[in-house]
């Protein structure tokens, strides 16, 4: 993938890190909510689920995924 398609996302995890969010550099934002969660692991044994809330720097649009650590599947959040 080329630097030109890629776009940059601050992306964090509700209540997990504090509300720190991280600088992602990715195509789409799913791709970057799983770019998130592969480098900033979260979650416990008894954790499912972690949402993750993925914004776009140059427009601020946002969206919010409930990922299933388990499962690996992903969704909107309710």
């Amino acid at each position: 993938m080329s630097k030109s398609q890629m776009r940059a996302f601050r992306v964090h995890a509700g209540g997990v890190d504090g509300g720190h969010a991280h600088l992602v550099r990715e195509a789409s934002f799913e791709a970057a909510a799983v770019a998130y969660l592969e480098d900033y692991p979260h979650g416990t044994a008894q954790d499912d689920e972690v949402r993750v809330t993925v914004q776009e720097v140059e427009t601020g649009r946002e969206h919010c995924f409930r990922v299933d650590l388990h499962r690996g599947t992903t969704g909107p959040c309710d």
